[in-house]
């Protein structure tokens, strides 16, 4: 229907979240009426996307030049460490203007049936990083998968001298965090209780 060039656009554009047909359309479509000005510095920051942005060798956080700006803030309360699944996470967290801590990304949840197990996570490294924390907030979607991801995070510090807390979850089961409003953060970290053994 369309010529081969668009089809193919529209093909990779509905590899997007949330991009349907009909949006995959409007977008090449947009795309196609763009100036050549604006699609060269499209293209050129879809590359560097790819080419510059590394996890942060110390949280897993994006950065485009070794440690995040979160981890290079000295004004960060190096007494806190709070987990999350994704980099989309932190900047819901950063959001609502309550947390000063640091992060530890794992880059996704515990899940068997997708064949992703915590040696294919960014768990371990945490354990290097306890050093002069004192408490490990544990801020991980109420799913299946992220409730297997906690326990197993839990299990993994019982052992070490820290105050292990989950946020608490204003969030209904099976909701992403960084789909949750401000206040619905502000309150599931307000509200976030010590985790103990049953």
């Amino acid at each position: 229907m369309y010529p081969e060039t668009l089809e193919k656009l529209i093909s990779y554009l509905k590899h997007l979240p949330g991009v349907g047909e009909k949006t995959a359309q409007r977008y090449a479509f947009s795309l196609f009426k763009e100036d050549s000005s604006f699609i060269g510095e499209l293209a050129k920051t879809l590359v560097d996307v790819k080419a510059k942005l590394r996890p942060c060798p110390c949280c897993g956080f994006i950065s485009d030049e070794g440690r995040c700006v979160i981890c290079d803030d000295i004004t960060r309360d190096k007494t806190q460490i709070m987990i999350v699944s994704y980099d989309q996470d932190v900047i819901a967290m950063e959001k609502t203007g309550t947390y000063h801590g640091l992060y530890h990304v794992l880059g996704g949840v515990i899940s068997s049936s997708k064949g992703i197990f915590p040696d294919d996570l960014n768990i371990y490294s945490l354990l290097g990083r306890l050093d002069g924390v004192k408490e490990v907030i544990i801020a991980i979607s109420p799913t299946i998968d992220g409730e297997t991801t906690a326990l197993y995070i839990e299990k993994l510090l019982k052992d070490h001298d820290v105050l292990v807390t989950k946020i608490a979850h204003g969030l209904p089961m099976g909701a992403s965090l960084d789909y949750a409003d401000e206040l619905t953060l502000i309150q599931a970290l307000n509200n976030r209780r010590e985790i103990k053994e049953g």
